[in-house]
Parts: structure tokens; C-alpha cells; sequence
């Protein structure tokens, strides 16, 4: 879609459709989200140490991982809405079976299973509002994908601190005698079914419909969205795309005929997806509560912490809506890796100066721990900037249309291992060799992304899908 028919556009239509695409991220943050919080219960419930208390939260990230893959795929067979709505079902099995959990083992396959739903709808979401938005506000509307990750998150946070406040801590009793923790994920089924019901009045792909030779209900969802010349252009383009290599999607597509080699896109996208993650973010996603705890706070006050890192999360996405499709992606990925590397750094000093005390008693001394919380919420506040929303647009509208899914199942597969390397590593540093040696592993990856970032990532503001090569 070019700039100058931006005037035919429906953005009504289309602000509708993102919204409820976004439910799926909100989803995604909401269910990595509601874990921190719930680890004590999970311990006492289940008699977990390090170890365990890893594997459980970690879980997650192994249907992740598995649902990415398998998304990206399972996109070109039955459609982006498709598998959303298949999301939104395992979103709610999930948060049933967890909350229900008798043993770790049950918790474990609870949470399996709602990572297939939050790694399909990772990658699905940022595809699919790629593939309905005009090209010059493609960066903005996608964007709100994180938006609604970091709301997620934050609405899990709060969720969990009203709870155990309510209850008078996370493990104590609440309704129907359960404790508090096991409705923290009960909760969550409320937006999942909300997500299901609302992906039923929204149209499929259109990009998908031409690829599966559906061409006149992608014509009318094209009409729909930016008028009938429009969709006729659009219809045409989009065949054209695919006709210089047109065939079935398969994996074997992301390797360059003429070289024999992976195309050097997928290992740009493989990178982003690493670097993501290995910054460290989710350890705040994740063990937020636990990484104040560990050094001096109370379960009551770091809990609002993690709130406070939320709300700052949502300024932050907000900042790069309006900012994406002006100034472009790459220098916004510059601008966060040097900030994260800075902040990680300053708080890792912060981290190595904590003291134990007679009563065993972990704190920081001086200003340090208004220093290290300073600079945590720096860090979030460069990472929901940059490396947060930006990652998920450049995954969704980089790769040429043939390799999109494929790109994406391989791209998102990479993210959600580094994501569980990151996280169940986490609770084993925490002891040895402990918090500050971690932050200064995160904020060397930070500093690696900048130059990986110079040397590999190309620009795509303001390009059409259909014009990108790799």
C-alpha cells in the first residue's frame, strides 16, 4: 500500500482487526507474565528447590519454542486466524489445568501447553498485521503488539499483587479456600475466551488467501481494507510476488538455490531473535519479584516494582509508535543496545556491592538499591524502545513472501531456546555465581547486538512486503 492512495484507506477497519490480532500478545504477555508472583506457592505446593522452581517457570518456554516452530508453518496450511484461534484455545486449556495442578508434573504439561499458545502467537500476530497494514504506518501498527505483550504483563502483575494482597500473600487462602497463587492463573481464562470469540469476526490474510489461490476473498478483505483499485493492485501484486517462485511453502525455501547456503535473512532473523533475549529481559519478566526479594525487598513491595516496570514498559511502547515509521527501525535497535549495555552495567555494580547480615538478611548498601532500581527500570525502559517492538516488526515484514512462514517458524523457534536458556539459568545465578556476574553477561550481549545490528540489519521502513528480498 503507497503512501500517496493512503487516503482510500479504511483505517477504521483496519485499527479493528490489529486490535483484536493484538489480543494474542496481550495473551502472550499475560501468560509468561502471571508466573512471577506465583513461585512461592509453586515451591511450598510442590516442594521446590532452584532447580525445580526453574523447570516449572521455564516449561513454558518448551511449548514456546515448539509452538513458534510449528506456527510459521501450520500459517501457510490453514491460515493466520487459524491459528490464532487455535492460540486462543490452549490460552484457556492452560489456564485451567495450571490453576488445577495437584504435582509439578501436571503443572508442567499446563504450561507446555499454553507455551504453544504464546509461541504460535508470537510470531502469528506480528505476520498477519503485517500483511492487512499500509506500508507507511506498518512499523506503528505493529508496533502495538508489544504494547499489548507489556499490558499483558502488566495486567498479570497487577492481577497478582491484588490477589495476594487480598489474600494476605500469595500462598494464603482466597475463594473456595484455593490460595491465592493457583487464581492467579484462573484469572486468566477471561481474556482467552474474550480472544477466541473476537478472532471469529475478523477476516484472514489476504497474502494468504492469493497463496492458496483464493484470490477473490482476498479481493473483497483487499476492498474491505483500501478500496477497490487498491485491491485489484493489490491482488495483482501480490500473485506476481509469489509467481517467480510458486510453490508450496516449505522449509527447504530458506536456502539460496545458488549457493546451496541459508540465506543470510534467516541468520539476521535468527540473530534478532537471539539478541532479544539474551539481554536478559524476561529474568525481569519472569523472577522480577524474586530478583527484589533477593536483595532486601518484601514480597508486597516488589510486586509494585514489577508494576512500575510495566507501566514505564507501555511509555516506552507507546514512545516507539510514534517514532518507528519516522526514524526507522535500525537506528531505534542502535539507540536501545547502547542504552541496555549501559544500564545492565550500572546495574550490575549495583548488584555486586549487596551485603548479608547478621540475620541473614540480604541488602544493598547506601544508595545502591535506588541506584540498581533506577537503572532495572533504565534498562526496561531502553529494551520496550528498541529490542522489544522492533524485533517483532522486522520478523514480521523482513522476509520475502514465499519464505515468511518459514522465516518465521525458524526465527521464532531460535527466540523462545534463548528465552528458556536465559530463564531457567536464571535461579542457578542467582546462587552461584551470583546477580551482578549474570547483569555483566547480559549487558556484553547488549554491547554484541549494537555491532551485530551495524553489520547485518537492513532497513524496511516504508517498504511493501511484496518488495522485500533475502
Amino acid at each position: 500500500m503507497s503512501e500517496g492512495s493512503a487516503g482510500k484507506v479504511n483505517m477504521a477497519f483496519i485499527a479493528a482487526i490489529v486490535a483484536v490480532a493484538t489480543i494474542g500478545g496481550f495473551m502472550f504477555g499475560y501468560d509468561s507474565g502471571v508466573i512471577n508472583g506465583t513461585q512461592k506457592g509453586l515451591e511450598s505446593a510442590f516442594d521446590l528447590g532452584e532447580l525445580g522452581i526453574g523447570i516449572n517457570v521455564g516449561a513454558i518456554l518448551i511449548g514456546s519454542s515448539i509452538g513458534a516452530f510449528g506456527a510459521g508453518r501450520m500459517a501457510d496450511i490453514i491460515g493466520r486466524r487459524g491459528v490464532m484461534m487455535l492460540s486462543a484455545i490452549l490460552f484457556l486449556v492452560s489456564a485451567l489445568l495450571a490453576g488445577a495442578a495437584d504435582s509439578s508434573a501436571i503443572f508442567i504439561i499446563a504450561r507446555i501447553i499454553g507455551g504453544l499458545g504464546v509461541g504460535a502467537a508470537s510470531v502469528i500476530s506480528p505476520v498477519y498485521i503485517s500483511e492487512v497494514t499500509p506500508a507507511n504506518v506498518r512499523g506503528r501498527l505493529s508496533s502495538v503488539q508489544q504494547v499489548m505483550i507489556i499490558s499483558g504483563l502488566t495486567g498479570a502483575f497487577v492481577a497478582n499483587f491484588v490477589l495476594a494482597r487480598y489474600a494476605g500473600g500469595s500462598t494464603a487462602p482466597l475463594w473456595l479456600d484455593y490460595p491465592a497463587w493457583r487464581w492467579m492463573f484462573w484469572l486468566q481464562a477471561i481474556p482467552a475466551a474474550i480472544y477466541f470469540l473476537a478472532l471469529l469476526v475478523i477476516p484472514e490474510s489476504p497474502r494468504y488467501l492469493v497463496a492458496r489461490g483464493q484470490e477473490e476473498r482476498a479481493h473483497a478483505v483487499l476492498t474491505r481494507l483500501f478500496g477497490e483499485a487498491e485491491a485489484t493492485r493489490k491482488v495483482a501484486e501480490i500473485r506476481a510476488s509469489l509467481a517467480a517462485d510458486h510453490h508450496r511453502p516449505k522449509l527447504s525455501d530458506l536456502i539460496d538455490k545458488t549457493s546451496g547456503k541459508i540465506r543470510p535473512i534467516v541468520w539476521t532473523g535468527i540473530g534478532l531473535a537471539v539478541f532479544q533475549q539474551f539481554v536478559g529481559i524476561n529474568v525481569v519478566f519472569y523472577y522480577g519479584a524474586t530478583l527484589w526479594e533477593a536483595v532486601g525487598f518484601s514480597e508486597d513491595y516488589a510486586l509494585q516494582t514489577n508494576i512500575l516496570s510495566g507501566v514505564l514498559s507501555i511509555g516506552a511502547c507507546l514512545a516507539t509508535i510514534a517514532l518507528v515509521d519516522k526514524i526507522g527501525r535500525k537506528p531505534l535497535l542502535l539507540i536501545g543496545s547502547a542504552g541496555m549495555a549501559v544500564t545492565l552495567a550500572t546495574v550490575a555494580y549495583a548488584f555486586s556491592t549487596a551485603v548479608t547480615g547478621a540475620d541473614g538478611a540480604v541488602s544493598l548498601p547506601g544508595n545502591n538499591g535506588i541506584i540498581a532500581l533506577v537503572a532495572a527500570n533504565l534498562y526496561v525502559i531502553f529494551f520496550n524502545l528498541s529490542w522489544g517492538p522492533i524485533m517483532w516488526v522486522m520478523l514480521g515484514e523482513m522476509f520475502p513472501n514465499q519464505i515468511r512462514g518459514s522465516g518465521l517458524a525458524v526465527a521464532g523457534f531460535a527466540q523462545w531456546i534463548a528465552n528458556a536458556i536465559v530463564s531457567v539459568s536464571f535461579p542457578s545465578l542467582v546462587v552461584s555465581p551470583g546477580l551482578a556476574t549474570a547483569y555483566v553477561g547480559y549487558a556484553i550481549f547488549a554491547l554484541i547486538s549494537y555491532f551485530f545490528v551495524r553489520a547485518m540489519v537492513n532497513e524496511t521502513k516504508g517498504r511493501e512486503l511484496e518488495d522485500m528480498v533475502g
